[in-house]
């Protein structure tokens, strides 16, 4: 009953209209169709002509092959290319936009992102480091996670630039927008800053990956990949709709929220680790990739309003469709060569952002 009051106050004093939940479940069911939908598209698409279905087919019917080669080739590129660079591509933008949408909530304003405000640089910051670094200052570190240092870095480059960015932009409870974007920005700029002088000391085999990573890509998916990330990520997200009764409160004011039962310093803080968990890993694999945080929660709070009970599920279904979908046309676009993600999600999510600018302003009145 609590619950249910926090999301209708929520909503009143939000939206002004009445209970959306019955469009928020419908929008969650035909954002889960979506998906599934994404993830044939991505598994049948792509600059080589082998066939998904034939490769399925013959998983669900143990059919022997005609061409043996040809179907040897295809289970290659399906289970071992295409398969693992779709999950990626699930975990990655359903992480992103739910982190969003937490960051959105904590923050009490819809132009918190991950990528705006300094978290991914932060976090890029960590993965560059182990890179360039972790066959010589760094060794102990790698030595000591394995494969796990990678996220481990990613995530503690998040975490210190969202914890800086928190205690820089909050006073007396209440935080600054205009100081947290500033902020986001200063700390973004050091983090790119130390992440210049790491690749101007880098060499030529580290230089191209870098090059290529940092502009996003789910083009190095694997198996093993997913291994290192995947439960990173996948725990994140767990935990996340378990903030959303908390989030609600907190849209009522840190005061309120405390009064209505709820522990604001620790929802902050959970809050906190797991969005730097879920951006550090999805950083870590893929590289910079912007504007899903900041595009799908706003849609979708148009939408169904900004009952984070609703918003959050939704966040994660379509932030995974986004990304497949613009790693579909990264890969078709200019096949057989590859265009970078994060390219297509700037050039998607840009004019978004600036829309949204302009509404909050109040230059577009809707």
């Amino acid at each position: 009953m609590v619950d249910q009051s926090i999301a209708g106050q929520v909503g009143a004093m939000m939206t002004g209209e009445g209970d959306r939940s019955g469009r928020a479940r419908l929008v969650i069911f035909l954002s889960f169709v979506v998906l599934v939908l994404s993830m044939l598209l991505s598994l049948t698409s792509g600059a080589s002509d082998a066939s998904a279905v034939r490769v399925i087919h013959g998983w669900l019917t143990g059919a022997i092959p005609v061409d043996a080669a040809l179907a040897a080739r295809d289970q290659l590129i399906v289970y071992d290319i295409r398969m693992p660079r779709v999950l990626l591509g699930v975990l990655i933008g359903a992480a992103l936009a739910v982190s969003g949408a937490v960051m959105q909530g904590l923050f009490r304003n819809p132009l918190a992102d991950p990528g705006l405000i300094g978290v991914s640089a932060g976090a890029s910051l960590g993965a560059v480091a182990v890179i360039v670094l972790g066959s010589t200052l760094l060794l102990p570190l790698t030595v000591l996670f394995g494969t796990f240092a990678l996220p481990f870095a990613a995530f503690c480059g998040g975490l210190t630039v969202t914890l800086l960015l928190y205690g820089v932009a909050t006073r007396q409870g209440r935080t600054s927008v205009a100081t947290m974007l500033l902020a986001g920005l200063a700390m973004a700029a050091l983090a790119m800053a130390l992440t210049g002088i790491l690749i101007f000391i880098a060499d030529d085999r580290q230089l191209r990956d870098l090059t290529f990573w940092q502009l996003g890509s789910l083009a190095g998916a694997t198996w093993q990949k997913i291994g290192s990330v995947g439960p990173i990520i996948v725990l994140s997200l767990a935990a996340m709709p378990f903030l959303a009764r908390g989030l609600n409160a907190l849209a009522l004011g840190e005061a309120t929220a405390g009064h209505l039962g709820i522990p604001v310093q620790r929802l902050k803080y959970t809050a906190i680790i797991g969005v730097s968990a879920a951006v550090g890993a999805s950083v870590a694999v893929s590289g910079g990739i912007g504007f899903i945080g900041i595009v799908v929660p706003h849609l979708l709070r148009l939408l169904i309003g900004p009952d984070n009970r609703y918003l959050l599920p939704a966040s994660a279904l379509l932030g995974a469709s986004l990304l497949l979908l613009a790693d579909a046309v990264a890969r078709t676009i200019v096949a057989p060569a590859e265009l970078p993600i994060g390219i297509v999600t700037a050039i998607a999510g840009a004019p978004f952002f600036l829309w949204i600018l302009l509404r909050k302003r109040g230059v577009i009145d809707l």
